[in-house]
């Protein structure tokens, strides 16, 4: 190969390279100084060759956990290609890539103990599910509608998350200085007859109701309302995660609220009767 055909190919791999790169779609929010914000350039590139993968091999990529590992998939990354997955209409890989950037979150968060690292005060683990309730509502949102805030998070995803942690904290303890303390089960804490029969007999995710558009806003709204510890382990269970697991790499409800097993169970069948009471109440109006 002589130096010209060298070059040539040297310019059309810069070529190939900058049409990649004008594919990723670029952010709208801008600074008060009125510039676009940016993602880091070394995010962008990552992020045009992550696009030349299948979905399969951009899956397994964002599932390795070690930052170190050089095949590691940065969670600006993900936030893009879940973003980006609206454009697709594509629900089930939505889905995938979704559920692998919730448990992100969920072990970052999980991470909130005291300082004997054996208990967790009731205000940070307030402050947690606030921060996980808050994430998920902003990508909820965007999901429907391009939500400017979300670009902070394919910027800077762990400042992002750091900011959304200071807004819950400031939120929570001036919510502890105002009002009662929140009421928690004790572990020993047993359900009532009344409420376990609720809960037995009726599944508000059973399949033929879901497919009723009214009963699935209706239900979101009920989700909405409940306690936010219940609300957090409804959106878990629908997103697949299981209570507990005997798998130490499995990442469970249990394992991400720093409560038991049973405790899950009982906020988990609590939200069920409520659920079903709220669902019942719109059906008779």
């Amino acid at each position: 190969m002589n130096q010209f055909e060298g070059a040539a190919d040297a310019g059309q791999e810069a070529d190939a390279q900058r049409m990649r790169q004008a594919a990723v779609t670029p952010l709208r929010k801008r600074r008060l100084s009125g510039e676009l914000y940016k993602r880091d350039q070394r995010v962008e590139a990552l992020i045009a060759e992550l696009a030349a993968l299948s979905r399969d091999e951009l899956i397994a990529r964002a599932a390795i956990r070690k930052r170190s590992d050089p095949a590691y998939v940065p969670s600006e990354c993900l936030v893009y290609f879940i973003r980006a997955s609206r454009r697709d209409n594509n629900e089930m890989w939505f889905e995938r890539l979704y559920r692998t950037l919730i448990e992100r979150v969920m072990r970052s968060l999980s991470r909130a103990e005291s300082p004997d690292g054996k208990t967790e005060s009731l205000t940070r683990g307030v402050v947690r599910d606030k921060v996980f309730g808050r994430f998920v509502e902003l990508l909820s949102a965007d999901r429907a509608a391009y939500v400017d805030k979300v670009d902070y998070f394919e910027v800077r995803f762990d400042g992002a998350l750091a900011s959304l942690r200071r807004d819950a904290q400031e939120q929570a303890w001036r919510d502890e200085n105002r009002s009662r303390p929140l009421e928690y089960d004790e572990e020993s804490g047993e359900l009532s007859l009344e409420v376990e029969a609720a809960a037995g007999v009726h599944d508000p995710f059973a399949l033929s109701d879901l497919d009723d558009p009214a009963y699935r806003l209706r239900l979101d709204a009920a989700i909405a309302a409940l306690p936010i510890e219940q609300s957090r382990i409804i959106h878990m269970l629908r997103q697949g995660f299981p209570i507990d697991s005997k798998e130490p790499d499995v990442m469970t409800i249990a394992q991400a609220l720093g409560r038991s097993e049973k405790t899950v169970r009982t906020y988990r069948d609590k939200a069920f009767a409520a659920l079903r009471a709220a669902m019942a109440d719109g059906e008779e109006r």
